[in-house]
């Protein structure tokens, strides 16, 4: 009786999971997570024993990240006849691996007593997990809570001195909060109603308070053009294709308005074909680079390792007209599966070819600025580079705003795009950058340094995105400065807090 109960909290405990997904971009359904991590923390109340409370919340987290990165799914219906039977197992394999970034957090939380204790350390602990996520096995860090607020950019200010880890502690404790007033005696259901108000007014207040002093209007002189071409992921890399992609490129690149643009932006890999050897296309190329200006694009590219082998790279290539090639970047933090495969030896042959993996690409050494001498400094993102909190950006030459190259075709009409497009907005927030995101397929924007989209291209949707770019390009933040410090100060304090309120309740 008491293992058939236990299952059925388990079932629960991930339906729940599966509902909160709602609130994560597109759907922004984020009342659903007072109903959802609320009924979790009704359920941890009442775990007999840690191992009951891991297992709740391993099937929280099973449901969330199963139904939350269903999106990866779409990467194996491009060869839908070959790997149709993964998408069931790419699915439970999310589920099953992520859940545990629940599970350990509701595990410790356990041994905190009573229900405003248990709140405040499972809050703090799931967001040192999506911490531990970041850099565990190469790190992904996606579907962090605190993106679940992104349909306002006001309301994400204070990730600019926390983080989107801290925000994310933030939410849970907002979130679960209504939980504890079924807990909790009549006397203190005033103390937990404005302890609510005050966390929600106080998230609000910052961010509009914020959002107002760094929103403006002012433009440079410096004119940028995006071009999105959406070509099909099954187009991209078919070889009787590859000519009229990158012809398209130059086409729509100088369609109206080109001599008023300064420099013309391509998404990830928008070149196939490697312009620092292949001289015909490099030559190609040429007139797609504006008078006296750039183009920033995203390319192929081949790096000699330590025994002189050449291998490839995701590189981002700086041209200037009348001066060719003078800048390159390559991916540093590579895509495990698309762009190297983890111990390939030992996958049989068969399924090596899901990911359309061209060969294990070679990493480059990391972020860096790139100076010119008419743009102001940036740095150069390639595709997921940009969901890593902290680590978008060379600490010891910062640059004033950031391009993100990136494809995102892969992913079709799901969720996975607009969650990447999300990420750079955090990250604009947090750095206190402007970043300029190129993308194949969509979505192409510009976006402030507050995090506000100022203009965009939807998703697969083909043309040009032209704009001038903001006059205030960056400011300095607490978490620019001093990074993920500033979330460790933060779940120290509050984890104190949980402790000494679990020790008066014992007493």
């Amino acid at each position: 009786m008491n293992k058939t109960w236990l299952q059925y909290k388990k079932t629960i405990s991930a339906l729940l999971g599966v509902a909160a997904t709602l609130a994560l971009p597109p759907y922004y359904q984020i009342w659903i997570l007072v109903f959802s991590l609320g009924g979790l923390m009704m359920l941890l109340s009442k775990a007999v024993n840690a191992r009951q409370a891991f297992a709740f919340g391993y099937w929280f987290g099973f449901g969330f990240f199963a139904i939350g990165l269903s999106w990866v799914a779409n990467a194996l219906t491009l060869d839908i006849k070959s790997f149709w039977w993964l998408i069931p197992i790419a699915l439970t394999a999310s589920g099953a691996f992520f859940g545990l970034f629940v599970a350990l957090p509701a595990f410790g939380s356990y041994f905190f007593k009573g229900i405003w204790a248990k709140i405040i350390a499972f809050a703090v602990l799931w967001g040192i997990s999506e911490w531990f996520r970041s850099f565990l096995f190469t790190g992904f860090p996606w579907n962090l809570l605190g993106s679940v607020l992104a349909f306002d950019h006001r309301l994400l200010q204070t990730v600019s001195i926390f983080g989107t880890y801290g925000l994310s502690i933030l939410i849970i404790i907002a979130a679960m909060l209504p939980a504890a007033t079924i807990k909790t005696k009549k006397k203190n259901i005033f103390i937990v109603t404005v302890s609510e108000i005050i966390l929600i007014a106080g998230i609000i207040g910052f961010g509009f308070y914020r959002a107002n002093l760094l929103d403006d209007d002012e433009q440079t002189e410096t004119k940028i053009r995006v071009v999105q071409p959406s070509i099909p992921q099954s187009m991209k890399w078919d070889f009787g294709e590859l000519e009229q992609n990158f012809a398209d490129y130059i086409a729509m690149s100088q369609s109206k308005g080109f001599e008023n643009v300064d420099a013309v932006i391509w998404g990830e890999t928008a070149s196939t074909f490697p312009l620092t050897l292949d001289r015909a296309h490099f030559y190609q190329v040429l007139p797609a680079v504006p008078d006296d200006g750039f183009l920033i694009t995203g390319s192929i590219d081949y790096y000699p390792d330590d025994n002189d082998r050449w291998l490839p790279v995701n590189a981002g290539i700086v041209m200037k007209h009348g001066k060719g090639i003078i800048n390159t970047y390559a991916k540093s933090h590579l895509v495990p599966f698309g762009e190297y495969i983890p111990l390939r030896k030992f996958i049989p042959a068969k399924l090596r070819p899901i990911t359309k993996v061209i060969a294990d690409f070679k990493a480059g050494k990391g972020r860096r600025t790139i100076h010119t001498d008419k743009l102001p400094p940036f740095g150069i993102l390639i595709c997921y580079e940009v969901i890593f909190p902290h680590e978008v950006t060379d600490v010891n030459d910062r640059p004033q705003w950031l391009i993100n190259l990136t494809n995102d075709g892969w992913y079709g009409r799901s969720s996975g795009p607009y969650q990447h497009l999300v990420t750079a907005q955090l990250r604009a927030v947090e750095e206190g950058l402007t970043i300029v995101r190129a993308a194949n397929s969509g979505i192409s924007a510009l976006i402030s340094r507050s995090g506000k989209i100022l203009a965009s291209i939807s998703l697969h949707k083909r043309g040009n995105l032209d704009f001038n770019l903001p006059e205030n390009l960056d400011t300095v933040t607490p978490y620019s400065k001093y990074g993920n410090l500033m979330l460790a100060m933060m779940a120290v304090f509050l984890l104190s807090v949980a402790a000494l309120m679990s020790f008066l309740n014992k007493q």
